[in-house]
């Protein structure tokens, strides 16, 4: 928090240079614990003296949109065309683009900052940046990404964090009695199903007629509800969408 307010007073207050395209850098890093616009981004000229913020750990978290003002204020301008949220600057003097930090084996990556147990609901404050030495595969770049999903399994504090570590919330139960509906072309028909299997909104799981017993696979669409036919393929749709971007 102490970093976001300077980063903010400083843009407010940091003298305008001339109008000059930036780039991040791809590994930002800085050696003396004031990190500096320079030390952000490629091409900062001048305005690559400013400080932004001040580090007392082996890394600090920027947030992408102080840092961008804060740039705006020094005549830098950076597009930010990848949407990042945060920046992370390690500690450690500047190196070349050859050399990234995976190859020297400190890389940054996202932490549990507790143990957490199979089922658990993820909060905010259980995710911490750290070091490793090397990221999985599927290591989120983004918190938001994590928070209000569930864990798959017990969870170490201090391990990396995985996106195949947490699920979706569970809208429907295995077992749990559902309402299984079907729209298509203004017919729109309803009956009661059992879940064989549970899931979160967009996920297939199969479900039983109560009457005639047929099983039949279906879309979670909300707690308690599934569906059928062409709505129910464009939720799930919708769903692997939104997962193959992240």
């Amino acid at each position: 928090m102490k970093s976001l307010a300077l980063l903010l007073a400083l843009a407010i207050a940091s003298p305008a240079f001339a109008g000059t395209a930036v780039t991040l850098r791809a590994d930002a890093s800085d050696a003396d614990g004031i990190v500096t616009l320079g030390e952000i981004f490629d091409g900062a000229g001048a305005a690559g003296r400013t400080p932004v913020a001040s580090r007392t750990g082996g890394s600090v978290m920027l947030n992408a949109q102080a840092v961008r003002l804060a740039a705006a204020r020094a005549g830098l301008d950076w597009a930010n065309a990848e949407g990042l949220r945060q920046i992370v600057v390690r500690s450690g003097a500047p190196t070349g683009a050859a050399t990234s930090a995976a190859a020297r084996g400190n890389v940054d990556v996202l932490t549990w900052a507790r143990n957490i147990t199979a089922g658990e609901m993820v909060q905010p404050q259980d995710l911490v940046w750290g070091k490793a030495a090397l990221a999985p595969a599927d290591a989120p770049n983004d918190p938001d990404m994590m928070v209000g999903q569930v864990a798959r399994r017990a969870l170490r504090a201090g391990a990396a964090v995985a996106a195949r570590d947490v699920s979706a919330v569970q809208a429907v139960k295995a077992n749990e009695i559902v309402t299984l509906t079907f729209d298509s072309g203004g017919v729109s028909l309803a009956l009661q199903a059992k879940a064989l299997t549970g899931g979160a909104v967009g996920e297939t799981i199969n479900v039983q007629n109560v009457t005639s017993k047929k099983t039949v696979q279906a879309v979670v669409v909300g707690p308690g509800q599934a569906a059928v036919g062409p709505a129910a393929e464009q939720l799930k749709l919708s769903r692997s969408t939104r997962i193959a971007a992240r």
